[in-house]
């Protein structure tokens, strides 16, 4: 399996800006409100049962289950619902948002350090289309759930033996970006070792000395850049730290 990136430049048009603008934003609130909960949950865990804050303390019920992907995936239909903002942006969109979550969740769980934090307004600057049933691209459009055709610069044309697998729209300084992931079943075989081996030993009274027997004399520019002429160990030290 052979997967390959090819960035491209996408001309939405002013609509089409507008939308994707609202949608990232609403990937952020989604982004900060699952990370409000996942806060909450361990927040509502560590809270000592003789004392509470003196300021103010969410407890969660004790058969709350934990706010992991799976979870917070099947409380978005209810959270559409509630808010119907959520419905105007793809689903896939939304899942892979909890996805990017749960991703620095377990970075921190693993590494120890890297919480994740909230969102400011403006931070998220992508969005990821993970699956497509038909190739998007069409000439020179590229099609997109709920957005429709947007023009994308295809200067580079994808090979034949490829298809997309999944899309990411970047929002840069410069304008709009496609990250396509195109993916093949061509099987690249890992080179076998062939040749002769060899071990090479880097000494100090002779430049290198080789399993076969060779070795190499000093050169005489360590003499040089040292200035002297009589040891040979102190020379090369020395010249070591001066490269």
């Amino acid at each position: 399996m052979l997967a390959l990136n090819y960035t491209y430049r996408i001309y939405p048009d002013q609509k089409q800006v507008e939308l994707l603008n609202e949608w990232l934003e609403t990937c952020r609130s989604d982004y900060n409100y699952a990370l409000r909960e996942l806060k909450d949950w361990i927040a509502s865990r560590k809270c000592p049962i003789d004392r509470c804050s003196l300021d103010s303390e969410y407890i969660m019920n004790a058969d709350y289950p934990f706010p992991g992907y799976q979870q917070q995936q099947n409380n978005l239909p209810k959270a559409k619902k509630e808010f119907p903002r959520l419905a105007a942006v793809p689903s896939e969109v939304l899942q892979t948002t909890i996805r990017r979550l749960q991703d620095g969740w377990d970075f921190f769980q693993n590494r120890g350090y890297g919480f994740p934090q909230f969102k400011k307004y403006g931070q998220i600057k992508s969005m990821l289309f993970p699956q497509f049933k038909v190739n998007p691209i069409t000439g020179w459009l590229l099609k997109l759930p709920k957005l429709g055709k947007v023009q994308i610069n295809l200067h580079r044309p994808i090979p034949e033996s490829f298809i997309v697998k999944q899309v990411r729209i970047l929002k840069k300084a410069m304008g709009w970006f496609a990250v396509i992931t195109i993916q093949s079943d061509i099987s690249i075989p890992a080179p076998l070792p062939h040749g002769h081996f060899i071990g090479v030993d880097v000494g100090l009274e002779k430049c290198l000395a080789t399993s076969d027997g060779f070795l190499e004399p000093g050169r005489k520019f360590f003499q040089s850049i040292v200035g002297c002429r009589r040891k040979p160990c102190r020379r090369l030290s020395a010249t070591t730290q001066i490269v």
